[in-house]
Formats: C-alpha cells, sequence, structure tokens
C-alpha cells in the first residue's frame, strides 16, 4: 500500500504534471484512490511479498479525459510500467515515441506462420495442377479434338470456384456458431482438399476429376475463415496491413513455385525412366505400375502430402480464435504443446521471469481475470484474451448483416475479383495467340492477333508477375499503406489496373522484335501487379472492418469469399468467350476494354463506401 508524503504541501501554488492547481483535500482523495488501484493489481506483481516501492510521485489525469467506471489514478516513477486499464471498448492512443511497425514486430507470429501455410497448400495445389491438365485430359480420351480439350480443362478450372459460391457463405455461417468455430471448418476444408488432390491424381475419366474438383470447392471456405482468423489474432490496426497482406503473398509464391512442381513430376515414367521406368532403380521389371497407369498421380500425391502436414500443423499450433470457444480446452493443440516442450525443452527446469506489459489493454485483461503472467504467452502480449461474454452467439438477422455498406463493400470486393481473374485467364490466352498482319485493321479499335509467344516463353510472362509482385508486397506496400491508410492507398494504385487493361491489346500492333516486345510486356505487367499489389489486402482490410459486430465476422468472410468464388467462375468464362469473339471479329481488344470498364466501376465505388471499425463499437 502506499502512503501520502510525511510533509503533504499546502498553498494555491501546488500543481499537477498538467498544470492545474489542486488544494491538499483533491490531492488526500487521489491518494486514497491510487490505494484502492494498487489493491487491484494481480499477484504477478506480488510474488516478493517484501518489494518495497520507491518513492512516487502523484500524475493527475488532465482535464478532457472522459470519466470511467472507477476513476484512474496514476502512480508515476522514472517511466510508467503499468497504465490503468481503460474502458473495454475505449481504444488506446498510440505514444508519440512508439516504434514503427515492421515484419519483424507482428504478434503472434507463430500463429500467422500456421495460417501461412495452410494458405500456401491451396494455390499451390492449384497452379500445379494447370501445369500438366491438358495432358492428362488428353490422357483421359485422346480421341477428343483440342478444343474440346480446351473446354474441359476450363471447366475443370471453374468447377472449384463454382461449388465454392454456393457453400462458402454457410461454411462462414458455421464458423460462426459457438458449436464448430473456426478451427474446425479450417480442417475440414484442408482435409477434403487432401482427399480431392488424391482423387483427381487416380482418375480415370474427365467425370471423376471434375467430381473431385467440385468436391473439394465445396468443402473449402477457408479463406474466408483464414481471413476471420487473421482479424481476431491481429486486432491491432497497425499492424493489418501486413498480416492481410501474408494470404496474398502465399498466392504469389504458389504462382512461382506450383506449375514448376507440376510439370517437374507429371509422367515420372517418361520424365525420369532410369528412376521409375522399366529395369530402373524403383521400377523393378516393369517399372512402377501405378505410375504408369496413373501418370499424372505423383504431383497430386506430393500436393496431398503437403496439404495433410498443413492440416497437422492447423491441429497442433493453432489456437481456436472464436470469442466463444477460444478458452475451450484443445486437445490438440493440448498434444501440440506436449510435444514442443517433449521435443526442444526436454530437462529444463521452470523459471520465473518478468514479463512486460506492452499496452493498456493488456493490463485489463491481467487485471480483470487475475491471471500470473508467467503463464501467458510472449507472442501473445498484444493481444489479449478476455473471458468471452457468455450471450456472444451469431444473432444477427441477413437483414441487420447487410447494411448499405457491407453491400457497397462487397460488390466491390466482387469486381476486384471479376476483372482480376479476367485478366489472369486472358493474358495465358493472349500471349500464346497467332500474331495477325492487320491488312483489314482501322485504327485505333478495329484490329486482331496477339503475340505468338511460345509456351516457354509464356511461362516466363507468368514467373514475371510473381517475381515482381513479391518484393513489392514486402517492400512497397507495406510502407506506403502505413503513409496514406488503406481505402486511399486502394483508390490511389487501382487505376494502374485501367491502364493496363487499356494498353495491353496494342501490343498486338508491336514488331515481333524481342527487344521491343518484353520491356513493354514487363512494363503493362507490372503496371497490373501494383495495383493488385494495393488492391487485394486492401479489399480485404475493408470486407473485414465493414463487418457491423462482431459475431457475424466469419458470417461476412463466407459472403465475400462466395462472391469472389463466383466472380472467379464468370471472369475466366466470358473473358475467354470474349477474347474469341475478338480474334475473329477484328476487335481483340473489346474484351479488355471492357474489363477496365469493370475496374473503373470498381474505382468509382471506393468513393462511396468507408473503412469500418470491424464491429467494435457495437454495443
Amino acid at each position: 500500500m502506499l502512503s501520502p508524503p510525511a510533509d503533504p504541501p499546502h498553498g494555491p501554488d501546488n500543481h499537477n504534471v498538467a498544470g492545474n492547481s489542486i488544494s491538499f483535500d483533491e490531492q488526500s482523495s487521489a491518494l486514497s484512490r491510487a490505494d484502492s488501484t494498487t489493491e487491484d493489481v494481480p499477484k504477478a506483481f506480488h510474488q516478493n511479498e517484501s518489494y518495497q516501492a520507491p518513492p512516487t510521485r502523484l500524475i493527475f489525469l488532465a482535464p478532457g479525459i472522459s470519466s470511467t467506471a472507477r476513476r484512474p489514478s496514476f502512480i508515476d516513477e522514472e517511466e510508467d510500467p503499468i497504465a490503468t486499464a481503460t474502458s473495454a471498448h475505449e481504444p488506446s492512443s498510440p505514444s508519440p515515441n512508439e516504434a514503427p511497425v515492421t515484419w519483424t514486430s507482428l504478434p503472434k507470429k507463430s500463429q500467422l506462420a500456421v495460417l501461412t501455410i495452410a494458405r500456401l497448400s491451396e494455390p499451390l495445389t492449384e497452379r500445379s495442377l494447370a501445369a500438366y491438365m491438358f495432358y492428362q485430359l488428353r490422357f483421359f480420351d485422346s480421341s477428343l479434338p483440342d478444343s474440346t480439350i480446351a473446354s474441359q480443362g476450363g471447366m475443370l478450372t471453374a468447377s472449384f470456384a463454382a461449388a465454392q459460391f454456393l457453400t462458402a457463405v454457410w461454411w462462414g455461417r458455421a464458423a460462426d456458431t459457438p458449436w464448430i468455430g473456426r478451427k474446425r471448418v479450417l480442417m475440414v476444408g484442408l482435409f477434403g482438399t487432401c482427399v480431392s488432390c488424391i482423387g483427381v491424381g487416380f482418375s480415370k475419366s474427365f467425370a471423376q476429376a471434375l467430381f473431385f474438383r467440385a468436391c473439394a470447392g465445396c468443402l473449402n471456405g477457408n479463406v474466408g475463415v483464414m481471413r476471420t482468423m487473421i482479424s481476431e489474432i491481429i486486432k491491432e490496426k497497425k499492424y493489418q496491413s501486413r498480416a492481410f497482406l501474408l494470404l496474398p503473398m502465399c498466392f504469389n509464391i504458389g504462382v512461382v513455385i506450383g506449375p514448376i512442381l507440376g510439370g517437374f513430376l507429371a509422367d515420372p515414367i517418361s520424365s525420369f525412366p532410369h528412376i521409375f521406368g522399366p529395369g530402373s532403380l524403383l521400377g523393378g521389371k516393369d517399372g512402377v505400375k501405378w505410375m504408369s497407369s496413373f501418370p499424372y498421380a505423383l504431383p497430386n500425391v506430393v500436393s496431398a502430402v503437403f496439404i495433410l502436414v498443413s492440416a497437422l500443423c492447423v491441429v497442433l499450433g493453432l489456437d481456436e480464435t472464436h470469442p466463444a470457444l477460444r478458452n475451450n480446452p484443445d486437445h490438440g493443440r493440448q498434444l501440440g504443446k506436449f510435444l514442443y516442450r517433449y521435443l526442444f525443452h526436454r530437462g529444463q527446469r521452470d523459471s520465473y521471469e518478468y514479463t512486460q506489459l506492452t499496452n493498456q489493454v493488456e493490463l485489463q485483461d491481467v487485471v480483470a481475470t487475475g491471471d500470473d503472467i508467467r503463464d501467458r504467452d510472449p507472442e501473445s502480449s498484444t493481444d489479449p484474451t478476455p473471458k468471452p461474454p457468455s450471450s456472444f452467439k451469431a444473432s444477427l438477422n441477413f437483414r441487420q448483416i447487410f447494411t448499405k455498406n457491407v453491400i457497397l463493400t462487397l460488390i466491390s470486393h466482387h469486381l476486384l475479383a471479376l476483372h482480376v481473374s479476367a485478366f489472369n485467364a486472358l493474358i495465358f490466352l493472349f500471349l500464346p495467340a497467332p500474331r495477325s498482319n492487320n491488312k483489314d485493321s482501322r485504327l485505333p479499335f478495329l484490329f486482331t492477333g496477339g503475340l505468338g509467344l511460345s509456351s516457354d516463353r509464356v511461362g516466363l510472362a507468368t514467373a514475371i508477375i510473381g517475381v515482381i509482385g513479391f518484393p513489392l508486397q514486402i517492400l512497397l506496400y507495406p510502407s506506403v499503406n502505413a503513409k496514406l491508410g488503406t481505402l486511399p492507398s486502394y483508390k490511389v494504385f487501382l487505376p494502374f489496373s485501367v491502364v493496363a487493361y487499356l494498353t495491353i491489346p496494342y501490343l498486338a500492333l508491336l514488331p515481333n522484335k524481342p527487344l521491343l516486345i518484353w520491356p513493354t510486356l514487363t512494363l503493362v505487367l507490372t503496371s497490373q501487379v501494383i495495383s493488385r499489389t494495393f488492391a487485394l489486402p486492401g479489399t480485404t482490410i475493408l470486407v473485414n472492418n465493414c463487418t457491423p459486430h462482431p459475431s457475424v465476422l466469419g458470417t461476412i468472410h463466407g459472403f465475400a469469399q462466395s462472391v469472389s468464388s463466383g466472380a472467379r467462375t464468370l471472369g475466366p468464362t466470358l473473358g475467354g468467350w470474349g477474347l474469341g469473339l475478338g480474334l475473329g471479329g477484328n476487335c481483340v481488344g473489346a474484351v479488355w476494354w471492357a474489363i477496365a470498364g469493370i475496374a473503373v466501376l470498381n474505382w468509382a465505388l471506393l468513393w462511396v463506401i468507408f473503412e469500418g471499425d470491424a464491429g467494435s463499437s457495437a454495443p
């Protein structure tokens, strides 16, 4: 307990640190409040009963600070190690001396790492399939013409997104229910994708492969759930720009690694006859029989193993983030902690040490729950987990969920996915399309043809997208977003996509000289990559923060994934159809200019939506 000074000051000249005149009675009253405050300090600060408080001086609240349920007092030493807890709904103001946010300062890095591994498994699998899909479909029925195989490839690609469009909302609702939660939905999606990979690899017909891809989409609502979990793991907005960037970064890594993995492992008996073929090291007399019967199973098996490892990481290493479930026993997590201690901390004795409280919200959590600070995870120091209210449930109906801002944000999210997915599909068709002499062209609008690039050159152009995108996401986006903000940076950089869409068809008019084509193509692709570097994480943050109440956060992300899946179904389908019409009708630019118009509409919507607070102000 603190005692008042032996010789309390008197007179009107005495003042507090804010410069306000006070009386001795006011000081005595404040000291009394300080005594009552220190009685609430948790047991972690009283491990040593003989501890003597250093000389203290009193700091009073400056005028203008709103009163709380229990008016706080502050005990100031050299530097306040303890800040009195504020109201649960009252945000803490950043310190002027606060260190800048960096990748290494992200809290809960172990949890984010598990989510990153889980997210990486899916684009890796999808892009791996794209590398050999045409040849696998030809293996199913070699009598089919190339045009039919191309149509089947489009259906196989769209089947995943189409099935996901139908079920993502309901997986989001399931993730919001207290009896299922986020983690179980994530595990269902990963195990479903794992089984689907095995099924596609060992399929004997197009119908079987289509069935397994559709099943994977039906069981997978993982992107929305992962975004929900990131928003619940990283609560402070200053970290959001980096945390939400992790998922698009995983996609870029999958874009680069997936095709290499799939192309390298497809048809291993032909690619590595000395290892798997007849009379080889592993093949024996007749070669590896299952590889001969299913030549495209090996890349799917490798992908399935990677997904299975990701699922085990989720089971053993990921905490449930649903507010009503985060304090419930998790046997998988308990097993993971036991294995970690057994493997990495065998023979070490328990030690006691001081743990710094990094913000006011954490102190409030410790005071409210009486937890021993030594039992807290150091990486969770910036994100407290208070006891959830017993009434937490997804009680809002759909009419209450879909406010005007939510609807407009989801429409903007849909439009972004529509023109980005259309671009991703069109670029693979436009680059290898044969060049035209354009004798019948009437510039600036009537002309046709593509760039006539070979398959290896198309792969190089695709790699450029990933190679440019990754460093931009790591280095450029966080710093620019921190200066401008999420919505302003989205507004500034989205028009770069419009420029790319408007100009890319005119590459068909350039002379067929690599020194001219490749720098121009790289410049156009860079413009689009810069745009989506800011747009993709930006739209995710806007969707996350537009939710009207935390209890429906998973539902909102489920709807966002659903509308995105619908766009990723429509974009490639309509884009490919439009490009075919343009190539045959002497107007190859029409489809590109159409998606430029969609991007302009997307940009216009950004001026009528606003960034919410993720329902934190909801009662």
